[in-house]
């Protein structure tokens, strides 16, 4: 058990991988938060994606700049004005469903001026 809990301490160490000396002080890297662009000059694109979705549609958002959390209250936003599912991470928003029509009209209130319908 000791192990694993040694190699989530260690993570991020920058340079040194091991030091003999005892007094030896290790440094991290430190996650930084990606500034969030304001939202008028965010351009966003609203994609209807079925690849690798078992036949399925999603509403997919991309080119989200901002922290995660940002990310994922903006998708939470989405979801719940669809009334359906989805998920935000790496700077994609999916919707479940084809809801690209409305997805946009939502954001475009919201103050996304950039956003626009993409793909076929």
């Amino acid at each position: 058990m000791g192990k694993k809990d040694n190699n989530k301490e260690n993570k991020g160490r920058i340079g040194v991988v091991y030091s003999t000396d005892p007094d030896f002080k290790y440094n991290y890297e430190e996650e930084e938060e990606a500034a969030e662009a304001p939202a008028n000059q965010q351009k966003l694109r609203v994609f209807i994606d079925r690849k690798q979705r078992g036949g399925k549609e999603v509403t997919l958002i991309t080119g989200f700049s901002g922290p995660q959390s940002a990310l994922e209250e903006l998708g939470k936003y989405l979801k719940t004005k669809c009334g359906v599912g989805g998920s935000a991470k790496d700077g994609e928003i999916i919707v479940q469903g084809d809801h690209r029509d409305r997805v946009v009209q939502l954001l475009l209130e919201k103050g996304y001026t950039q956003t626009k319908k993409a793909g076929g």
